[in-house]
């Protein structure tokens, strides 16, 4: 299938294109408006295909910080895991970013899936086979580069491919459910990771605590690698026809006419860093769940359920994005929005009780994901289809980028200062920048 055609075009040249046609132009009231990209064939299956992969990604996830803390009782090995697993998205995402504009995204997103696949199995087999500790926990970490590698590429032709699925009227609310389907997972996911823990918790012997771990770990990890089976499937279903720009140009050429285009915009490059400021300071709250779980006297469930009350904030705002569906003064709102994120992790900081921290966790969620879908669905409508890879790309490396080195910088101060003390310096970092872009002129707020 070619890419969407307008609702107003009076002819559809294909079957498949007066298919679209036709699901877009059902009437909409407001549940139908809060799912309007539903009603997109090619989207829906995305959706949940991501979504059985991303419940997957957010298990590991929690189950690997968790088991790599157990065995080291360090939390440099967490801002290790964080910087690993997302530093080569500062490598090769603007090369990503060329590919996805030069070929078949469906074919990049397949090899992407099939390697983390690999990796996540490659896991759960160390796991059973009761490595040695150390040796574990640094071959996960060497394993955690090669996923981070694989996502480098399978990112911007994820972020290029969802504009070709629905309408551009109805693409803003795309982003908003594909961000629901993401923090629905990690809600879930984690959740479904820690019953293993639990489990090897209460029914093995304080002497073979460390293998019933490891075992436990396994199970998570295998779990992973099978529920990337479910996107390869949703890849394989979609009738959308991906079809690249003839490279005309050189990669060096092209990832330089991306970044030009991203420099000469000033809307683009303040969204840029604002979603790096976010992440480089906002999101090492959640890296750190592990950590946080072990100061208010938690073990594996406790990290698990600060993830999932985090992920339940986050859907939530992103429900709250979808019913508003494409309304103006996006940038002002996202401001506003990245404002109180960063008050409600100051707010954190000085939280002594659990029930207390778990309210703050949820707020987190919610203004988060108020953020991040404002900003990408500014950055989608802003830039043109043609260099769609190019400028997702350079946004994810801000986006994607800011948490690894966030993560190694504030798992090194934390084994120096207080970890509460720490995330309050954030908040205030993440507040200060969207008061000074309120208080300015800057074109952000006219979008």
């Amino acid at each position: 299938m070619s890419k969407p055609v307008a609702v107003s075009e009076p002819l559809a040249s294909t079957p498949e294109e007066l298919e679209v046609a036709t699901e877009a132009a059902v009437p909409q009231g407001k549940l139908a408006k809060t799912f309007a990209a539903f009603t997109y064939r090619d989207f829906r299956l995305l959706w949940f295909g991501a979504f059985t992969s991303s419940a997957g990604t957010w298990l590991q996830e929690a189950a690997l910080s968790w088991l790599l803390f157990s065995l080291t009782a360090k939390e440099r090995y967490l801002g290790y895991n964080q910087f690993l697993s997302t530093a080569p998205i500062l490598v090769f995402t603007l090369i990503g970013g060329v590919v996805a504009d030069r070929i078949d995204k469906r074919r990049i997103l397949l090899t992407s899936q099939w390697i983390q696949l690999g990796c996540a199995l490659s896991l759960s087999v160390m796991a059973f086979a009761q490595m040695p500790a150390m040796v574990f926990v640094w071959t996960a970490l060497a394993l955690a580069v090669v996923t981070g590698c694989a996502q480098a590429f399978g990112g911007p032709a994820y972020q290029s491919l969802v504009p070709m699925l629905v309408e551009k009227k109805d693409l803003p609310n795309a982003i908003s459910l594909n961000s629901i389907q993401f923090q629905l997972a990690r809600t879930v996911g984690p959740m479904i990771g820690t019953l293993p823990f639990a489990w090897m918790a209460g029914n093995v012997a304080a002497a073979n605590y460390q293998a019933g771990q490891m075992r436990a770990g396994g199970v998570s990890f295998a779990f992973n690698a099978f529920s990337f089976l479910a996107v390869i499937v949703s890849l394989s279903l979609l009738r959308v026809k991906t079809i690249p720009n003839a490279p005309t140009q050189g990669m060096r050429h092209a990832m330089s006419e991306g970044i030009n285009f991203v420099r000469h915009q000033e809307a683009l490059r303040s969204l840029t860093l604002l979603a790096f400021s976010c992440t480089f300071f906002g999101m090492q709250m959640t890296g750190f769940f592990p950590a946080l779980a072990k100061l208010f006297q938690l073990e594996a469930r406790g990290n698990a359920t600060m993830l999932s009350v985090s992920g339940a904030g986050a859907v939530a705002g992103a429900l709250v994005m979808a019913s508003f569906g494409n309304l103006p003064d996006k940038g002002r709102r996202a401001l506003m929005m990245q404002l109180a994120f960063g008050l409600t992790i100051i707010a954190f900081s000085f939280a002594t009780n659990l029930w207390l921290a778990y309210a703050m966790i949820f707020l987190c969620g919610v203004f988060m994901m108020c953020v991040f879908a404002s900003i990408a669905s500014l950055v989608q409508l802003i830039v043109a289809d043609e260099m769609r890879g190019r400028v997702m790309s350079i946004y994810m490396l801000a986006f994607r980028g800011g948490m690894p080195l966030g993560a190694l910088l504030t798992g090194y101060l934390a084994e120096k200062l207080p970890l509460m003390q720490i995330l309050r310096v954030q908040g205030i970092a993440v507040a200060a920048l969207a008061l000074v872009y309120l208080l300015s002129n800057s074109t952000v707020k006219k979008h």
